[in-house]
């Protein structure tokens, strides 16, 4: 990763109201902090002094079968210096952005979590939508707090995360990296991006304009959203709102950790179910009065690779993954269907509606019997809106030929792993097997999360990685004896 040096101008100033307010940055935050702060106004920190070294802060990465996130380098610019409730200047874009019929050039970027068209916005306790009062794109608006530690000195040491973005001809994208939460806390850290385009720009994929990707997300609430430790209080709201109480939609309310999620209108959420994801969608259109289903998954960008080879042990030869398809409208139901041209069987899935407005896929893609090469799925996703709305994706599957795979079947006899699939805790049992062996345990990209010796009985904790499929493979003195398939629940 390229460290990043920029000249950079930018204003401190918190607002871009007529009213201009010079105060300590100890006043600020009790005047926030006791609901007393005036949103039309412009506020400065007369004892604030920044740090001069600012830089991506490091190489978070997500655990799951791809990563939509764009990565930082030398060509992003430095959106706004650590603050609190800030925006950046009006930053003009080379094409124009379709928000339901509204076109735009040009747009402010929150550190709040949102990006804005009107008039930049420092308010840090989200609203619901749909909300007259607010024209936004919010992949997570909640109370950001980038300025991280201070010295005895009061100057800013840095380490609460940067707001980034980049503009191409046809997209900006914008880059929430590792950000604290008010006030001033670092403990936790999230990183969530956007990316909006003119519609044609294949970032986004089948025909959206807009994309929201998340890599690990730590908290949802401030101290002055009535939060404790980044959580409880005001929840953090993801979605969009033009602000005319018709386009709008709302992908959920968070303020808890967790997986749990179960739609836009219902109980708020675990931020956890947020880790790895991406949403598309499209808000172009003069008359868009249905937004079609939204896809959220880990599954939705790059090509998956299925092996053959294992022929006796089928544990590598499908790889399965969820997608959750939300409706953004209420009372609307959702039919699927799918066009392959893999062979007969090798792509199976089945649906469970979770709420009015969320459905569940669980799905699977099989090589047994397939010959090497590309294979496509192209899955749909048609409301019953008028007009209906409807959405395709395709996936793309790479099944390949590893003699490697294929074990021994008396090599496979001497190691148990147990239970499989597993919530936490993975046992693994080497029988009659003397000295030390190396065991790996890799993401299906090839990232590997655990490396390290056993002798004969090991047991590791998963309870802190993301469900999904992982492959544990065992090796002595170099070579591999054995490869199991994992999955965490």
């Amino acid at each position: 990763m390229k460290t990043l040096f920029f000249l950079i101008a930018l204003s401190v100033s918190f607002a871009f109201g007529q009213n201009s307010i010079s105060i300590t940055q100890a006043e600020y935050q009790n005047l926030k902090q006791a609901g007393l702060i005036d949103q039309t106004a412009s506020y400065t920190f007369s004892d604030l002094a920044f740090p001069s070294n600012i830089k991506y802060k490091g190489n978070a990465e997500k655990n799951g079968l791809c990563d939509c996130m764009i990565p930082l380098d030398s060509t992003f610019t430095l959106a706004m210096l650590p603050n609190d409730d800030n925006s950046s200047e009006l930053i003009n874009l080379p094409f124009t952005f379709d928000f339901y019929g509204n076109q735009y050039n040009s747009l402010y970027i929150n550190n709040n979590g949102n990006i804005s068209f009107i008039s930049p916005y420092m308010t840090w306790s989200s609203n619901s939508f749909p909300d007259p009062s607010y024209n936004m794109i919010a992949p997570f608006w909640a109370d950001v707090d980038t300025r991280g530690d201070m010295d005895s000195l009061g100057n800013l040491i840095g380490n609460g995360g940067n707001v980034w973005y980049k503009v191409t001809p046809t997209s900006l994208i914008v880059n929430w990296n590792q950000v604290g939460y008010f006030n001033m806390h670092t403990d936790l850290v999230s990183t969530f991006q956007l990316i909006i385009t003119n519609g044609s720009d294949s970032l986004v994929s089948a025909g959206g304009n807009v994309s929201f990707c998340y890599q690990d997300m730590q908290w949802t609430s401030g101290d002055a959203s009535s939060g404790f430790g980044g959580f409880g209080g005001i929840p953090a709201t993801v979605g969009v709102n033009i602000g005319n109480g018709v386009n709008y939609f709302q992908v959920g309310r968070f303020d808890q950790t967790g997986i749990g999620f179960d739609g836009p209108v219902n109980n708020n959420d675990g931020v956890d179910f947020l880790d790895g994801q991406e949403i598309y969608f499209n808000v172009a259109g003069m008359t868009t009065t249905n937004t079609p289903p939204l896809l959220i998954s880990s599954a939705i960008c790059d090509t998956i690779d299925v092996f053959t080879g294992d022929t006796l042990h089928k544990s590598l030869n499908s790889a399965g993954f969820s997608i959750s398809v939300l409706t953004p409208e209420v009372q609307q139901l959702i039919a699927f269907s799918v066009d392959s041209d893999a062979p007969a069987n090798a792509f199976t899935y089945s649906i469970n509606q979770l709420s009015d407005q969320l459905y569940l896929i669980d799905a699977e893609f099989n090589a047994t019997g397939a010959s090497p090469g590309i294979y496509h799925i192209n899955l749909t996703a048609t409301d019953d809106g008028i007009p209906a709305g409807v959405t395709t994706k395709q996936f793309v599957f790479e099944v390949i030929y590893d003699e490697s795979l294929g074990i021994n079947n008396e090599e496979k006899s001497k190691f148990n792993v147990y239970p499989n699939p597993t919530d936490d805790i993975l046992t693994i049992e080497l029988e009659n097997m003397t000295g030390f062996h190396q065991i790996q345990l890799n993401e299906l990209t090839g990232k590997m999360i655990i490396s390290k010796e056993i002798e004969n009985h090991e047991q590791l904790n998963l309870s802190l990685f993301n469900e999904g499929i992982y492959l544990l493979t065992i090796l002595k003195d170099g070579e591999v004896i054995g490869i199991e398939r994992v999955v965490k629940k």
